[in-house]
């Protein structure tokens, strides 16, 4: 296995940049998969996200948000209701007083509105700086850079930082890209661990960025992928 030095910033940085422009050429579709109609749906299903698949949560969020049409609903109507309906995402009773918690906080604090900048996202229950950036990059186009375990993993695998930490992931990856850009990175990684660099077995064969990835050229020294 090879031994690889770990590069200057300006390598890195430019290693990134690079890395962005061609996954995002790879995968030209990448987005958000989180079906939504405005900043409070997204909200509820990125809460409903935690450790829940964006497939089963947009199979959930359909009757949800037709039961419950207004902000107030969430907070007038019993909480075992948004339980029930939720209930396939998993943790679900910690997941509905979290919603009803940051929808009353939503309405007391902020006139019923969805916060639109991070300090005050992150005081909703519920609400971390992942969630934050999804709801600022997707709801507002406001540049964040959500941090989750597909970004760590391949951040990491690829060489692009050493932190494990999603914070200072986050930070570091915001210094070394165009802030234009920071929304859509997440977008592309999350899109290219799901298809491509999946935990267990990454498809290194048809990955477009082997020669820029520690990875695969730790384990693969005659540049072939198994």
């Amino acid at each position: 296995m090879a031994v690889l030095k770990k590069p200057d910033l300006e390598t890195l940085n430019s290693k990134t940049q690079e890395v962005f422009r061609r996954l995002r050429k790879h995968h030209p579709d990448a987005t958000i998969e989180l079906t939504f109609k405005s900043p409070l749906e997204l909200l509820i299903a990125t809460i409903l996200s935690a450790q829940c698949t964006d497939v089963k949560v947009n199979e959930v969020t359909p009757k949800l948000f037709a039961k419950f049409k207004r902000p107030q609903d969430y907070v007038r109507r019993p909480v075992t209701e948004i339980e029930e309906i939720i209930k396939p995402t998993g943790f679900f009773r910690n997941k509905a007083k979290n919603i009803r918690g940051a929808v009353a906080k939503i309405l007391a604090e902020y006139d019923g509105q969805v916060p639109r900048k991070m300090e005050e996202l992150i005081t909703l229950p519920g609400v971390g700086r992942k969630t934050a950036n999804v709801i600022l990059g997707n709801a507002f186009n406001t540049p964040g850079l959500p941090v989750d375990t597909h970004v760590t993993r391949l951040v990491n695998r690829i060489g692009l930082t050493w932190q494990t930490d999603a914070v200072k992931i986050e930070h570091e990856l915001c210094a070394m890209l165009p802030k234009k850009n920071w929304t859509m990175f997440s977008h592309t990684l999350i899109f290219h661990g799901r298809r491509i660099c999946n935990a267990r077995k990454p498809a290194c064969s048809i990955c477009p960025i082997t020669d820029l990835c520690d990875y695969f050229q730790e384990n693969f020294k005659d540049g072939r992928a198994t």
